[in-house]
């Protein structure tokens, strides 16, 4: 059977689980092989021998385990991250927080400080070491399996040497006087949120803010005060901005903004305090 044919007979098994079934089934193929796209189209009518092994996986997929785990990768930013179960897997919409953190870091002509709470895969810290040149970062997490592979994803992307990865809960473990900003992707879903079928297998801690969902997100905004950093910038969940907003009336802020996602829901905020 051709690697065409393959995909077609494949494709068929993931149609209620992806939007995209023959693309998944080549990025599986290109899994086992080794390969990237361009040879998988230029080979597309090409034997493909590793049927078994496929189909195994196309299983597993099926059942709506998510393929960033089946191939322990995910795209960033433009980039390749490695990813693992157990730790949370990179959104799209993460990139736009990314993307307000450098607006606010690229004018600085001094080596500045960053904390990043709850790194995960480190998406966020290793973007920004890539991005920002004269910079310094503390990348916390409660989940050593997180940090581990963070660690991972720093020394792939050659800048472990920017990153002090750290166990702390939020500023536990961070003593530092000097931070200029903390970016944070924290859990921000209610408890009794049903999530989809896909989701189930991440990381419940990195999903899960409280009853309400937005406890962690208010605990990050009252530390990160307290320690007179300059900066915050959070996502958050869609639902989140008028509780928030009213809360940030609680503190001396100088300006703040929420940005929307790429389905134009509410999805993070920049706040300077004063």
């Amino acid at each position: 059977m051709t690697i065409k044919e393959t995909v077609r007979k494949y494709s068929q098994k993931l149609k209620y689980v992806t939007h995209i079934p023959a693309k998944e089934i080549e990025i599986l193929i290109c899994h086992l092989l080794d390969k990237n796209n361009i040879w998988l189209h230029i080979n597309y009518n090409s034997t493909f021998e590793k049927e078994k092994e496929l189909e195994k996986l196309v299983n597993k997929r099926a059942t709506n385990y998510p393929l960033e785990y089946i191939i322990n990768k995910a795209s960033f930013y433009g980039e390749s991250f490695i990813t693992k179960e157990g730790v949370l897997i990179p959104r799209p919409e993460t990139e736009l927080l990314v993307d307000n953190a450098i607006e606010i870091l690229k004018n600085r002509n001094c080596k500045t400080k960053v904390l990043e709470i709850g790194t995960g895969s480190g998406i966020i810290s290793v973007m920004l070491a890539l991005l920002i040149e004269d910079i310094e970062i503390i990348a916390v997490d409660i989940n050593q399996k997180a940090l581990d592979l963070a660690k991972q994803n720093a020394i792939k992307h050659k800048v472990s040497n920017k990153i002090d990865f750290r166990y702390s809960n939020l500023y536990e473990n961070v003593n530092e006087d000097d931070i200029f900003m903390t970016i944070s992707n924290p859990p921000y879903i209610a408890n009794d949120y049903k999530l989809p079928e896909n989701v189930k297998f991440e990381p419940s801690n990195a999903l899960f803010g409280g009853n309400i969902g937005d406890e962690l997100l208010k605990d990050i905004i009252d530390s990160t005060y307290k320690r007179d950093i300059k900066y915050l910038l959070c996502e958050m969940g869609y639902d989140q901005k008028q509780p928030l907003e009213n809360y940030f009336k609680s503190f001396d802020i100088k300006n703040y903004e929420f940005y929307k996602d790429y389905e134009k829901f509410d999805r993070g905020f920049t706040i300077q305090f004063n």
